[in-house]
């Protein structure tokens, strides 16, 4: 069990994570210089703020980010309380991009992207720190080339690294342990929600759990309805990174951790007992067990922001702004 599960799940994940920090940090860093005026400007009504949250955060690949982004502009009174409703709705949407490319089984393109961002960065180090073609070095956007060129790198080790997880999936379906877990989530998909929520907690990457049991979907070794509801539960977990970045800070910031962990918990309770319709609506869309599962989490993000929208618009909660 060491050497054929812990050990490549391990090694895979860090490669995952590292493919992962990489475009947050790349892609942060290309938009990092307008983020704060755009939220700051474009986030008047939720419904704006949903459109900003979603966008911003298919863009930086990281719906944490943008989140603890939000807290810290709330903290330091750039942003009220109510203008980051929207936002946290908008996360939510625009963090399914990440399961949608995963879905789409692009692992074969991981060797050429990697090659392709490579031959790119080696090109921007040429006309830039190496002065090769000195016009050229006084390009200004050499280091956006620069960044697009890690984030390509980035997503290229994503691939990865998802491929290194997958890949156990036959050990895992073999073992003892994860026979006893399909056995008491049979008796009731609660289990599944749990799991979800626990792991994405203590790996704090939604993304890479949800990959994980992609795998698990595609070789038979888990139910469609029990991969929704780890998918669920993933989406519980994913706010434990943000709550934390809220401690010690205002109460305005804590109110933004609370209405994020409102908004994936409240949605999770509420589509549990739907899984058989949800499965039944990504099967509709796509034939692929793990394009099936990468569906029902964007059905399920989508349709809980969707619900929570109208809630934004509340008097009582849009007048909600703790000065301290």
């Amino acid at each position: 069990m060491f050497q054929t599960i812990l050990i490549p799940m391990l090694l895979g994940f860090a490669v995952f994570l590292c493919g992962m920090k990489l475009m947050e940090l790349s892609l942060h860093r290309l938009a990092g210089p307008y983020l704060t005026g755009i939220l700051e400007r474009m986030t008047a009504t939720p419904v704006h703020g949903l459109a900003v949250g979603t966008v911003t955060t298919a863009f930086l690949q990281s719906s944490t980010a943008v989140t603890v982004i939000a807290i810290g502009m709330v903290n330091a009174k750039l942003l009220t309380f109510p203008r980051t409703l929207g936002i946290i709705l908008g996360t939510n949407i625009g963090t399914c991009i990440t399961t949608e490319l995963i879905g789409l089984h692009l692992n074969k393109l991981a060797v050429p992207l990697l090659i392709v961002s490579v031959g790119l960065w080696l090109l921007t180090a040429l006309l830039g720190e190496m002065r090769f073609i000195p016009v050229l070095g006084k390009i200004k956007w050499l280091s956006s080339i620069r960044f697009a060129a890690i984030a390509l790198c980035g997503f290229a080790l994503l691939l990865t690294g998802m491929t290194m997880m997958q890949a156990v999936g036959p050990a895992v379906q073999q073992s003892e342990m994860f026979g006893w877990f399909l056995a008491k989530a049979d008796e009731n998909l609660w289990w599944g929600l749990a799991a979800g929520a626990i792991l994405t907690a203590a790996v704090h990457s939604s993304a890479a759990v949800i990959g994980i049991i992609m795998g698990f979907v595609s070789i038979g070794a888990m139910p469609i309805e029990l991969g929704i509801a780890v998918v669920l539960g993933a989406n519980v977990g994913t706010c434990a990174t943000a709550f934390l970045a809220s401690i010690g800070g205002s109460k305005a910031g804590l109110y933004v951790a609370y209405s994020h962990i409102a908004l994936n918990l409240g949605g999770a309770l509420l589509f549990m007992p739907f899984i058989g319709e949800l499965s039944v609506l990504s099967a509709s869309i796509s034939s692929s067990p793990a394009g099936q599962i990468a569906h029902s989490q964007t059905i399920f993000n989508i349709l809980s922001s969707l619900l929570a929208l109208p809630l934004c618009y509340l008097r009582a909660l849009r007048r909600l702004d703790p000065v301290s």
